[in-house]
């Protein structure tokens, strides 16, 4: 049923909550899993982008994913890119033709004006595909 999922990734404990669910549903559809982070420019006139969202502790990130799920036998392909978290993610499950995004969440709950600019809300709203929030 889901031939590819595209897991996006961060280091927040959301998403590594999310992983072993991610793992499960792959091993039940014999998946292609597709692991991704974004890289958020800096903005102009800013300093250095932070020690969590630097490409080196992107690229940890990616290799302790793939090493996590290697050690479950499920094999993954990384993906890195730059940009707008929301927008990236949803063009990587286009380019992909992922048939599915997989991605934790973050509990803001229902405050409106916060729910309007979350990532995860933003996903749903342009994704190409089904998106499985993982709470």
């Amino acid at each position: 049923m889901f031939k590819t999922v595209l897991f996006p990734i961060d280091m927040s404990s959301e998403a590594q909550q999310a992983a072993p669910k991610v793992a499960e549903l792959v091993k039940l559809h014999q998946s292609q899993l597709i692991l991704l982070s974004v890289v958020e420019p800096t903005e102009a006139g800013s300093a250095t982008p932070s020690s969590q969202s630097s490409p080196e502790a992107v690229a940890r990130l990616l290799g302790q994913a793939k090493e996590q799920f290697a050690s479950q036998g499920i094999a993954t392909e990384v993906i890195e890119r730059q940009g707008q978290p929301a927008f990236v993610i949803c063009d990587v499950a286009d380019e992909l033709n992922a048939d599915l995004i997989a991605m934790g969440c973050r509990g803001v709950g229902l405050i409106e004006d916060i729910q309007a600019e979350s990532v995860t809300s933003r996903v749903i709203n342009l994704s190409p595909c089904p998106v499985l929030i993982i709470p």
